[in-house]
């Protein structure tokens, strides 16, 4: 699958659609295809504070759980309570209807890939 080109994309697998001063974030295809049939999600609440390489959740998948590392800083405005109940929608629809969070952003995101370096990086960490 093709990461799409008007997003930008995070070392540990999360992509961020950037939207004037809000940050929509979910992970890739890639991550949901490496955890397999996503069981669980954990997400912050509205208001909260996420700081960019640090934690904000954790999904969890038949074969492992794994942290959610933010890509940006700010306050949560959204959070996608579809997925409490329906976290499957993650590997169905990754870069769509499996979003995880809505971000406003305190500061300019630093050090994320276009999606030609990601599928790069991807290829690198399959070796």
């Amino acid at each position: 699958m093709s990461n799409p080109a008007d997003l930008l994309y995070s070392e540990s697998h999360e992509w961020v659609k950037i939207e004037g001063d809000e940050a929509l974030v979910g992970i890739t295809h890639f991550a949901q295809e490496s955890l397999g049939d996503i069981t669980y999600v954990d997400l912050p609440a509205v208001g909260d504070s996420v700081s960019a390489d640090g934690d904000f959740g954790s999904v969890e998948s038949v074969k492992a759980a794994s942290d959610l590392i933010s890509p940006v800083s700010g306050e949560v405005t959204a959070v996608n309570d579809a997925l409490t109940d329906n976290p499957e929608k993650i590997n169905a629809d990754a870069f769509g209807e499996g979003w995880l969070i809505k971000v406003k952003l305190s500061a300019k995101p630093e050090g994320l890939m276009d999606a030609a370096a990601y599928e790069e990086h991807c290829k690198n960490e399959q070796h």
